[in-house]
């Protein structure tokens, strides 16, 4: 009778599911996405630190808080510009750490909405993110988006890849092109926050939602990954981004307006040691009455119509220090073109 129970016993033990099988494939990634990513996440909080009071000495007062995640094994943490640009101290968090970090920023890029941050000291250890690209990235594919919505530690939220190349107003009158669209909830404190293919490697960094309550509606946007690849290494090294250029300054077009142009970029000063300054282009001019006069106005750059600051940023975006670019520009009706090789711009 013994023997019959026990074999009963383990017929039933055997026959339970293992744990592998109680979740289908899709449930089974998901899950192994946030065991493998999540030590790589990190919560970040920016503090304002205010040393005016006389009373209490130095206090510090919330000035934002959202998500990042580990670039390196020395300690950079890469998050959005927008998470640390209010505030001058910072503190950063890791799952399951009960310590808080202090970090320093080691540069930013407000255009593309990215930052980097050092941590002064570590933990023992440190398991940078793994890098994807967005090069090949289908609509529709799997997107999963770990981050600190609403100061809640490390949550997860999966979704698909909705739309690409969407452009989000930026700042500094520029867009930030080749956004990731994604309906995986990013609500406030998911900024900074890592995007994920289903392999758990980076495919770009959560940034913003458009929603009418300011909450998750679906249609949210990362900076993608090959953009970060390129400007995050820039800001560790120099601490700003090495950019391209002229030697102009350009007309604002508000004012441009004024003077009836809507085409073409209007030359406001130029550096006489620049690439266009040397090949003898003209800025605006003012006579000795205080009236000004428009001098040449770009209208291709390598063949690229150019009408607003935000169109020659896209430009030279794409370019780098040394290269050369054919300018197409108009002076007195007359068009013309010269060949210049650009310089870093200061």
């Amino acid at each position: 009778m013994k023997k019959i129970i026990i074999f009963i016993l383990l017929m039933n033990i055997f026959a339970l599911p293992s744990l592998a099988n109680q979740f289908i494939e899709n449930e089974r990634n998901t899950i192994s996405i946030f065991k493998n990513t999540v030590n790589s996440v990190v919560n970040v909080s920016s503090l304002q630190s205010n040393n005016q009071n006389w009373l209490y000495g130095d206090n510090e007062v919330s000035a934002g808080a959202g998500s990042g995640f580990l670039w390196d094994k020395v300690g950079h943490i890469v998050t959005n510009y927008h998470v640390v640009k209010s505030g001058n101290k910072f503190k950063v968090s890791f799952h399951n750490d009960q310590n808080q970090y202090d970090a320093i920023i080691v540069g930013v890029e407000p255009k593309k909405d990215i930052a980097v941050l050092k941590l002064i000291k570590k933990p023992k250890q440190l398991l940078p993110i793994q890098i994807g690209s967005s090069t090949d990235l289908v609509v529709g594919q799997k997107a999963v988006a770990i981050g600190n919505p609403f100061g809640l530690d490390h949550t997860i939220t999966s979704g698909i890849i909705s739309a690409l190349e969407r452009k989000i107003e930026g700042v500094g009158g520029v867009k930030i092109h080749g956004m990731i669209q994604t309906d995986s909830s990013i609500n406030p404190g998911n900024s900074g926050g890592p995007l994920l293919d289903s392999q758990g490697k980076l495919i770009g960094m959560n940034t913003v939602i458009f929603s009418g309550s300011g909450t998750s509606s679906g249609v949210g946007f990362a900076v993608p990954v090959d953009t970060i690849k390129r400007v995050a290494p820039q800001l560790i090294k120099y601490g700003k981004i090495i950019r391209p250029g002229l030697g102009i300054g350009v007309l604002p077009d508000h004012i441009k307006s004024r003077f009836g142009i809507n085409k073409g970029i209007v030359i406001s000063y130029i550096d006489k040691n620049g690439p266009l300054g040397k090949n003898g282009l003209k800025g605006m001019e003012q006579d000795q009455w205080g009236r000004y006069y428009i001098g040449d106005i770009i209208t291709k750059i390598n063949n690229t119509e150019v009408n607003t600051y935000d169109d020659i940023y896209q430009v030279l975006d794409k370019t780098k220090i040394g290269d050369q670019v054919v300018v197409e520009y108009i002076r007195n009706n007359r068009s013309l073109s010269t060949k210049v090789n650009l310089i870093e711009l200061k």
